[in-house]
């Protein structure tokens, strides 16, 4: 009997109350009190009526009625006199969408809810009232007015800051790729290899690839600020793989010019066969050509077999039959 009375008096965790879009109403006369949302989702039912706006049915048949001795109807000149103003078609009366996002619990409490909650509609007195209404600057309307454009600069802030950071990575990105790319050159154009023994941070001499590029972020402040642990961990650009990625792409690069340039002429080929230390047949392609400037050139297209280099000639349609080639081999 106690464990159940005890049971009873244990509190029970409130349920996370969750938006429903259809909660948001156009016509101001038939929404739900921002005050009445559950605070968790109040934002939330705030940002969705910003992005709708103020109910302003242009072009709208306002219906007359009787005040005092005339038929009066709400003016949708007003709109422009008045950006904050909005109109309910159900009610035929008028609100303020300041006040009602963002209206304080201080101040002229009847006023206030004449605009959110009541709505007007003594269109005699339209004008007299909407001026009044909008007061001084420390009136309700103006703290309304005041915490809307609070609350809309400080998600554009949130915007701004994303947006700003994703610059900075994409040119940190951009001035990373363009510092190993050249260190990738050089070693290329030096015939030097890449990998070493041991790349661990422990070593003493962690490959050409590695050391240069820590050499070059010693001397050039700027790669030395996007690189090693002012890169991501993801994103060092230092891999084997990355590296084997620019090799490749260097080498397309190279065969690419060495075509263009030779262009419709005519060219030969000289292939050299060779052993390297682990005992791998290697194949020099050497593509021999006349430019435009009558001077024999003479260009190492590939170290490996003939088929790459022969398939980019006939993607171009130098048909090899057309072609006088001299193939030079030179065996051990």
């Amino acid at each position: 009997m106690s464990s159940t009375s005890d049971a009873s008096t244990v509190p029970q965790k409130k349920s996370r109350v969750e938006f429903d879009p259809s909660d948001i109403i156009a016509d101001p006369g038939l929404q739900k009190p921002i005050e009445e949302y559950d605070i968790g989702i109040r934002d939330q039912v705030r940002r969705e009526y910003l992005l709708m706006g103020p109910c302003q049915p242009v072009g709208h048949n306002f219906p007359r009625k009787q005040q005092g001795k005339d038929l009066r109807s709400f003016k949708e000149v007003w709109f422009q006199k008045f950006d904050w103003l909005e109109y309910s078609v159900e009610k035929d009366a008028a609100y303020c969408f300041y006040c009602y996002l963002f209206k304080q619990s201080r101040g002229d409490k009847l006023g206030i809810d004449a605009f959110t909650k009541t709505g007007f509609s003594n269109w005699k007195k339209a004008m007299e009232v909407f001026t009044e209404h909008v007061g001084g600057v420390n009136s309700n309307h103006n703290n309304a007015r005041r915490h809307c454009e609070d609350f809309k600069n400080q998600r554009q802030s949130v915007s701004h800051i994303f947006s700003s950071h994703n610059r900075e990575m994409e040119i940190a990105y951009r001035a990373r790729v363009t510092a190993v790319l050249r260190v990738v050159r050089f070693l290329l154009l030096q015939g030097l290899t890449f990998r070493g023994h041991d790349e661990s941070s422990s070593s003493t001499n962690r490959g050409n690839f590695l050391e240069m590029l820590n050499w070059y972020g010693t001397e050039v402040e700027s790669v030395g600020r996007v690189i090693n642990e002012n890169a991501p961990g993801n994103n060092q650009m230092t891999s084997p793989q990355i590296q084997k990625e620019l090799v490749r792409a260097c080498a397309e690069e190279t065969t690419r010019v060495i075509i263009d340039e030779i262009g419709d002429s005519h060219f030969s080929i000289l292939l050299d066969e060779s052993h390297d230390k682990s005992i791998k047949e290697q194949m020099a392609v050497i593509v021999r050509f006349v430019n435009k400037q009558g001077q024999v050139i003479e260009k190492i297209s590939s170290l490996l077999n003939m088929l790459p280099i022969l398939d980019l000639f006939i993607k171009r349609r130098l048909w090899m039959d057309c072609l006088p080639v001299m193939v030079y081999l030179f065996l051990d």
